[in-house]
């Protein structure tokens, strides 16, 4: 049968000898792992197997539930910043569709970075989110070629309001559609890079003409097959989200999180369905979770 679900934390009640001695797993341990052995599906289940290289403890301080979508959501954007991006702490990047799961998760990495963000979302209600995790400004696009115009332009002064004269170092692109041409490459500095995540506006022809007159980088940004072929380096970027997340790990001279783990919503096995729902009607913040402790529903947040 089909089983989705691509990420679980959870903890663990048996390991193979390999696990134990070359990660360091041990019965009892709280992990997370992500379905990429499965092409992203399986996780739905009371009981699952995972190889050892695709999971990941979690330190006590941090909650099961806010690390249940850490795949689906961190892994992708700090793919896009740190082995695309190549972020450091001088950068400033664009984040569009930026309240969305992904986009919120590269909000927040960003930040932990030390980057400066400017978000942008499809509408004036969404401004909140991205500002809720950290944003240094937000504006929104909308969907016409003159509110792409402004958005352009308010990019632009932001930019150079954050001391980036040239333009933005990158766009984590999640949006594509008609933004890319309208606003997007004129956003980004020379030999900057523009990321693309995914196309939710659609997918449009890109002419090369404007990426050579601009000298911008556009790269595919797919996760899953450089885990493949790099998995000590993807490992660690896991145990870095996993850092970033950890109190204890963080900040520890302010007490501080690089980032505030958070989940959106959390149901019942019951009630699974309602987190398809969400899925479907395009509710949800990308951190909606499945608990199958039906007891602990209520308190997991």
């Amino acid at each position: 049968p089909y089983i989705p679900g691509m990420d679980a934390t959870g903890v663990v009640i048996d390991v193979g000898h390999n696990a134990a001695k070359e990660y360091n797993i041990k019965v009892g341990d709280r992990v997370m792992t992500t379905m990429l052995d499965q092409g992203g599906n399986g996780a739905c289940a009371e009981i699952i197997t995972s190889p050892a290289s695709l999971v990941y403890k979690i330190p006590n301080d941090l909650h099961l539930s806010t690390c249940a979508n850490i795949g689906r959501n961190y892994f992708a954007a700090y793919h896009s910043l740190k082995t695309i991006g190549c972020v450091n702490n001088n950068s400033l990047v664009l984040v569009d569709g930026a309240s969305g799961g992904v986009g919120m998760a590269a909000i927040e990495l960003a930040k932990a970075m030390g980057a400066k963000v400017i978000a942008g979302v499809s509408t004036d209600e969404k401004t909140s989110l991205p500002k809720s995790v950290g944003a240094d400004a937000v504006f929104t696009y909308g969907r016409t070629k003159e509110t792409h115009k402004q958005f352009k332009e308010n990019v632009r002064l932001a930019a150079e309001s954050l001391g980036h004269f040239e333009g933005v170092d990158l766009v984590v692109d999640m949006v594509q559609g008609d933004l890319f041409e309208n606003a997007l490459i004129s956003t980004v500095r020379p030999l900057g890079t523009i990321c693309l995540v995914g196309f939710a506006a659609g997918q449009k022809p890109i002419r090369p003409g404007l990426l050579l007159v601009k000298e911008v980088n556009v790269v595919g940004s797919l996760w899953g097959r450089w885990a493949l072929y790099h998995p000590v380096e993807h490992r660690q970027n896991v145990q870095e989200i996993i850092n970033f997340l950890s109190l204890s790990s963080s900040s520890p001279l302010s007490g501080k999180r690089s980032i505030q783990p958070r989940v959106d919503r959390i149901v019942g096995l019951k009630n699974f369905h309602e987190a398809f729902e969400i899925f479907e009607h395009n509710q949800g913040r990308g951190n909606t979770v499945i608990c199958f402790d039906e007891d602990n529903v209520i308190s997991r947040l």
